[in-house]
């Protein structure tokens, strides 16, 4: 890993990198790895407390870094949008959209979308497009997580948000979709700001407890021999820093997207009929929500 970091990374000194779902197992890992590398960190996360905690937890290992936070929802589009405000104002230099949810308790947030759908793809989308405009003046990068269940389905449009599916894999997985292959279409041509499609490959962290207790507690163990721990896995993420993804490129573990050190590959998994349909909605979503807080589209 030494070796690796040696190779693929730089010194962040004089650069602001903001990332959502900083206080969980991959959020954390990469803030050890991007403090280490001189950066300061604007956490994002709904904790407050949890926060608080993780600031003062970097700062004494850390002490050159400056670190802030700033609390955000991402089932709360008003939270979002409150949080997109105050990064307006000290605009990062990386935006890393990290934070997720997979097997958590379904409902429809005030925006009218499923909460799953929302946290993974509509509130990072409405996130980055609101904060385009001020990122491009620094020519800044934004990071998103995808993941391999991106694979699981193909889109519904009859059920945009998978809100009639049960299945967390599948609804999991259509977020992800939509997350991923928008944010090729939004990016595309652009050289003021750009994006990394990223993905850690499969790793023990909260998100992968959502076993039954009783269930979970015969694999953790084993889970932790076969796949990366947190600090390895989010290498993958941390190269998006530094390095931009084309038109379906993700940035992820070589060996069956699984395991091993990040490299960059193709993606065949979503033919352009179903990209074009991607950006579409996405871009139908972001108006509804701009509407629903009285905000004007950002170009």
């Amino acid at each position: 890993m030494k070796r690796y970091l040696h190779k693929h990374t730089e010194s962040l000194k004089g650069k602001t990198v903001a990332i959502s779902g900083s206080t969980g197992g991959l959020g954390k890992a990469l803030c050890e790895h991007i403090a280490a590398l001189g950066a300061d960190l604007i956490l994002l996360d709904r904790s407050a407390q949890k926060m608080q905690a993780r600031a003062e937890e970097i700062v004494q290992r850390h002490p050159q870094t400056s670190v802030d936070c700033i609390v955000m929802d991402l089932a709360d589009i008003a939270s979002v949008d409150a949080a997109a405000e105050t990064l307006a104002r000290r605009v990062p230099d990386v935006l890393i959209c990290n934070a997720g949810a997979y097997a958590v308790p379904r409902f429809l947030t005030s925006s009218g979308l499923d909460n799953v759908f929302q946290i993974n793809f509509a509130a990072p989308y409405y996130l980055i497009r609101r904060l385009m405009p001020h990122m491009a003046e620094k020519r800044g990068r934004v990071v998103v997580v995808g993941s391999v269940a991106h694979n699981y389905s193909k889109i519904d449009p009859c059920d945009v948000d998978f809100r009639t599916r049960t299945k967390a894999s599948l609804v999991y997985g259509n977020a992800k979709r939509y997350l991923m292959f928008s944010m090729y279409a939004l990016f595309e041509g652009r050289e003021d700001v750009t994006v990394s499609v990223t993905h850690p490959g499969i790793a023990v962290t909260g998100i992968t407890a959502h076993y039954p207790k009783w269930l979970y507690a015969l694999i953790k163990y084993p889970m932790k021999v076969i796949f990366m721990k947190p600090r390895r896995a989010s290498l993958s993420i941390l190269r998006g820093i530094f390095e931009a993804t084309d038109s379906c490129e993700w940035i992820g573990p070589r060996v069956f997207d699984v395991w091993g050190m990040p490299h960059k590959r193709r993606l065949t998994t979503c033919d352009a009929k179903e990209r074009a349909h991607i950006c579409k909605e996405a871009e139908r979503i972001y108006r509804e929500l701009c509407a629903q807080m009285g905000k004007e589209e950002q170009a």
